[in-house]
């Protein structure tokens, strides 16, 4: 492309965010499947063309994303363990938070399609993918340590637990994001409550 045409391109394209803003609500109100390059691009107004040149894929489109998603969640994250009140009441919203909303839940529904295509993924993409992963792991640790070392919680291995408990909390949020019959987002609440206080705290 000509430098004058990337120009252009550049000055009449919508912020990044306002393109990520229109493909989470797309999948959202239509799902994965109702998500192409051309129709965003008539969202946002431009060309698939020209969101190839920003993305470079829809994969990378994806990734992004999620990225997004994930700093607004993080931020709920971060506001709901800063709260006053006992480590386990803090726990308690982390699930709350962790779980999705019902089936097709659209963050959900986008991070177990960045997860699939990941088996194709470059290694900077799976670090990127490991940083989400990461922050969620960091705060569920501090929190656990948090809980001990006010002898609210067991003298458990932070880390360890925490490790199990998201390995718990992915298999059964899968579950509700797909729309698994039999199993709501009630069932596994009272599930991880149960758990979580036979393990923690009795």
């Amino acid at each position: 492309m000509a430098a004058g045409g990337v120009r252009a391109v550049r000055k009449n394209a919508p912020p990044r965010e306002d393109v990520l803003v229109a493909a989470m609500a797309t999948i959202a109100e239509r799902g994965l499947e109702g998500l192409t390059m051309a129709g965003l691009g008539r969202q946002v107004g431009m060309s698939s063309g020209h969101l190839l040149y920003y993305f470079g894929s829809k994969d990378e489109l994806l990734l992004q994303t999620l990225e997004w998603s994930e700093a607004a969640l993080g931020a709920r994250r971060r506001a709901l363990l800063a709260r006053s009140g006992s480590a386990r009441e803090r726990l308690q919203a982390y699930v709350d938070l962790y779980v999705p909303e019902e089936a097709r839940d659209p963050h959900w529904t986008l991070w177990l399609e960045v997860w699939n295509r990941s088996q194709n993924a470059g290694p900077q993409e799976r670090e990127r993918q490991a940083a989400i992963e990461g922050a969620w792991h960091r705060d569920l640790v501090a929190l656990l340590a948090e809980g001990i070392s006010r002898g609210e919680f067991r003298p458990v291995d932070p880390d360890r637990f925490g490790a199990r408990l998201r390995a718990l909390l992915d298999g059964f949020s899968i579950q509700v994001a797909v729309g698994l019959p039999g199993i709501g987002r009630g069932d596994i609440l009272a599930h991880v409550s149960e758990f979580l206080d036979e393990a923690l705290v009795s």
